[in-house]
């Protein structure tokens, strides 16, 4: 579990609307210090939960370049930041550089490490916790040729045409349309996608059941807006729609959003997840090979 820990009260000496994790809040700031009022007490209730459940289960188990380009929105990784998280950023991503060769660095990864160091405040405990992403959870998503993450957008596209037929037909018009529109949503695993609190819930469950959870949330999320997106025209009205409905009072109320990604998707079972992983991984290596 990701525990949500308070970043130090910076706020005073600035007229910048903050939140607690030190993100700048230009347009929302009053709909989302009001969503937190209401939400602080279902927070409480889910530590408790999950206090309960680690008592009981200690080991929770399922039954460069781009440096400065992390959250440069966010007061913590300005250069002049102290405790200077940007360098204990640099030393998660070197560390884990050596940790797993066969990954290294992929762009993406400096967001993930960033969010977890935001959380943690540590740097053992955000490597640990990028490692079972990456190496575990996210196998091949970070890989040189990110078979993983081709492979999961192939899916989501098989998955819709079954939850939502009018959007995959819809999306069946425009050849490698899910690569434009959700490659983001995977990479990063939504961080500057959905707002930062529904993020954090996303990746307790992320952690605690495995990638489907991905799939869950992309799949509300269309089928949410499927009637936005059907008035699409145009290719570029697609990937403008799939920018839009990330954002808004439906995916700010992260507790609301959570119930609705186990409930609007119905059944997904990790089984059909494996099975068409397995069906468009075996298409896309062949197709990468120049195979018929």
């Amino acid at each position: 579990m990701l525990e949500l820990q308070p970043a130090e009260d910076i706020r005073a000496n600035t007229t910048v609307r903050i939140d607690a994790y030190g993100f700048e809040r230009r347009g929302d700031f009053d709909s989302y210090k009001e969503m937190m009022n209401q939400y602080v007490d279902v927070l409480n209730r889910r530590s408790m939960r999950w206090s309960k459940l680690l008592q009981e289960k200690p080991h929770v188990e399922k039954n460069f370049t781009d440096m400065h380009r992390t959250f440069p929105d966010n007061i913590l990784f300005k250069s002049k930041a102290e405790p200077g998280m940007q360098k204990a950023l640099f030393n998660v991503l070197l560390a884990y550089g050596h940790h797993n060769p066969t990954v290294g660095y992929c762009q993406g990864m400096n967001f993930i490490a960033g969010y977890l160091m935001i959380i943690t405040k540590d740097e053992e405990k955000s490597f640990w916790l990028m490692d079972a992403l990456v190496g575990r959870i996210l196998p091949d998503y970070y890989t040189p040729a990110m078979l993983g993450l081709k492979t999961d957008q192939e899916v989501l596209g098989e998955l819709v045409k079954v939850k939502a037929p009018a959007v995959g037909q819809l999306m069946a018009q425009y050849p490698g349309i899910w690569t434009l529109v959700v490659s983001r949503w995977f990479i990063c695993l939504y961080i500057d996608v959905l707002p930062i609190e529904t993020v954090l819930r996303v990746w307790d469950c992320l952690f605690y059941e495995g990638s489907k959870v991905l799939f869950r949330v992309a799949l509300t999320l269309i089928l949410h807006h499927q009637a936005e997106i059907l008035r699409a025209r145009s290719l570029p009205d697609v990937c403008e729609c799939f920018k839009q409905i990330t954002s808004g009072a439906f995916t700010l109320d992260c507790h609301t959003f959570m119930q609705k990604i186990f409930t609007e998707p119905k059944s997904l079972s990790m089984s059909t997840v494996d099975k068409l992983r397995e069906k468009r991984r075996q298409q896309i290596l062949k197709e990468e090979s120049g195979q018929p």
